[in-house]
């Protein structure tokens, strides 16, 4: 055989071979690059999305007392907590962007908490009671230290939603704590526009009326019976008030609770560990409306609670209401009923 016999043909497939799998293995190589950059980004991203209010430092050492848990074994310690726990979780009707002003959020300034619900989740975290407190009752507001210097006047007989508006998430914790002597280890806050959205990113929220809705304020019609709503419909549920019920708040309260459950119930139903996608579309929707404690401002913190309540479903959560009565100075108003108000709280502790 020649030379060109030996190396000719044989030698331009095998060349073009080797080509073809540094190509190949510069695409692999591309692709992972581009992944590893791509979760960087997204991670970053989700991380910048959460808005932070350092609760702890504003309210300093004058609070209850954190709850004790026993400690674990060295044999059963998970690398997950699973103490038990209290979150203050607000519903913020935020007049703050155009999103939230075209669901409902009003002018342009100001916020109050259109939801008010204290989530005790029970050491294991396989069993949860979630507690609405009324936006309507009157308390005593505690004086609450302001961002800009000073602090807010203790006002007695005040809307309990008064303390978001007047002193933001640092009173409004404050003003929990002081009408429940439960220490709130968390805060966690989600406006019209994220819950909206979540609800959009999980495919929405099936939930069953009891009655017929028809709310002209939240533009809500419905009849009784099971609907699957979108975002912006679980959202008017959410706020109807007018069209179930007497009109009060506490008819309003019932269906935020059945949502609660219903979308608990959505999301073990969703399969968000196998679409990366709608997971991200979740983790974006929850995180670009949040604002939280210093202690869950991060991606790596929220996630490490939410896998903490991985064995927590919607029939282990319990959902009440703080007993109230109306207030004898205005019956549009309430007040929290004693001592069954008190018993419940201490259940808690």
């Amino acid at each position: 055989m020649t030379g060109r016999d030996e190396n000719g043909d044989d030698g331009r497939r095998t060349g073009r071979r080797s080509r073809a799998l540094k190509t190949a293995g510069f695409v692999l190589v591309g692709a992972l690059v581009l992944g590893v950059g791509t979760a960087g980004w997204a991670y970053w991203q989700l991380n910048d999305n959460i808005t932070s209010v350092d609760i702890n430092s504003a309210l300093g050492d004058n609070r209850p007392p954190r709850a004790m848990t026993a400690p674990q074994s060295s044999a059963s310690a998970s690398p997950l907590p699973t103490g038990s726990l209290n979150i203050l979780v607000l519903g913020s009707d935020s007049r703050r962007g155009e999103e939230n002003q075209e669901l409902g959020g009003g002018s342009s300034t100001g916020a109050r908490s259109d939801t008010a619900m204290v989530v005790h989740l029970d050491a294991g975290r396989t069993e949860a009671t979630v507690v609405s407190i009324p936006r309507d009752t009157l308390v005593t507001r505690p004086s609450c230290p302001l961002s800009s210097g000073g602090s807010t006047e203790v006002a007695h007989n005040a809307m309990f939603n008064s303390a978001y508006a007047i002193g933001g998430p640092v009173c409004a914790v404050k003003t929990v704590e002081s009408i429940t002597n439960i220490r709130m280890d968390h805060y966690i806050e989600i406006d019209f526009s994220g819950f909206a959205k979540l609800v959009d990113a999980l495919g929405g929220v099936t939930v069953t009326t009891d009655e017929d809705i028809d709310d002209e304020d939240s533009h809500l019609r419905l009849e009784a019976g099971t609907h699957h709503l979108d975002g912006e419909r679980a959202l008017a549920l959410a706020r109807t008030r007018h069209g179930i019920g007497d009109g009060s708040d506490l008819g309003r309260i019932g269906l935020q609770q059945k949502l609660v459950k219903a979308l608990l119930d959505q999301i073990s139903a969703t399969s968000l560990l196998t679409d990366p996608a709608q997971l991200y579309r979740v983790a974006d929707a929850v995180t670009g409306s949040l604002t939280t404690d210093t202690g869950l401002d991060s991606l790596s913190e929220l996630m490490s609670l939410g896998q903490s309540l991985s064995g927590l479903s919607s029939d282990a959560v319990r959902t009440v209401t703080m007993p109230v009565v109306p207030a004898p100075s205005d019956r549009n108003r309430v007040v929290a009923e004693e001592p069954e108000a008190g018993s419940l709280w201490e259940s808690l502790r």
